[in-house]
């Protein structure tokens, strides 16, 4: 998350802070300086630096196993984030809160327990970029949902965009696997689970056809 207030009130779940949103702010901090020091050892290339060696451990990480990950974590990212805490605590009290640099110091310890919070379990990741690269197909289209003009077709314009990127998560050609629900879906009994489990986007029981490249 990218700490929207919003989601503090959700009840009996764990909270994931986003890297990338930390990240870029301290870009942006560094961005709004003179040219001239830009290229110097100046604090907003200092916390742009400590995002970039956890980032720099996740790509090390990418094919790990999520046992694995969890373990190199503690090992690898562990000290990069306590040195980073410290180091904020530091910036918090020389910097203007109001300043570029000032909002991001403030903005990461604000969210130190979700940005730290990936540490619990090797599945979680430290952004979120790819769940927006998966809705990005249907941002790119806002103005057209205008015409979704009732609930009822909004819902299944959801409902349709759900499926077709859950599909290509799972590497299946949309197309075909829309034409097996199709066919399949109105001569089955779609409250029975164990059935509905068989055409899912994960099943072993797909056509042979539907993965990309077949």
């Amino acid at each position: 998350m990218d700490g929207y207030a919003g989601y503090n009130g959700l009840p009996d779940i764990t909270l994931v802070g986003y890297w990338a949103h930390a990240r870029r702010k301290f870009d942006e901090a560094l961005k709004a300086l003179p040219d001239a020091k830009r290229s110097a050892q100046v604090a907003a290339k200092e916390g742009l630096e400590f995002c970039n060696r956890l980032f720099a451990i996740e790509r090390d990480l990418k094919d790990a196993t999520p046992e694995e990950r969890y373990q190199k974590r503690l090992v690898r990212s562990h000290p990069v984030l306590d040195a980073f805490w410290a180091w904020l605590d530091q910036q918090s009290s020389r910097v203007l809160p109001k300043s570029a640099l000032g909002q991001v110091v403030n903005y990461c310890l604000s969210q130190k327990d979700k940005l730290e919070a990936f540490l619990q379990d090797g599945r979680l990741e430290i952004d979120n970029n790819r769940s927006e690269r998966s809705i990005k197909p249907f941002v790119i289209g806002r103005k057209d949902w205008l015409f979704a003009n009732t609930p009822r077709g909004a819902q299944a314009s959801a409902i349709v965009y759900s499926v077709v990127e859950t599909a290509k998560e799972n590497g299946l050609n949309p197309f075909r696997y829309l034409n097996y629900l199709f066919e399949k879906l109105p001569n089955m009994d779609i409250e029975d689970m164990s059935l509905l489990d068989q055409v899912l986007p994960w099943s072993n029981s797909l056509p042979p056809d539907c993965p990309v490249g077949k």
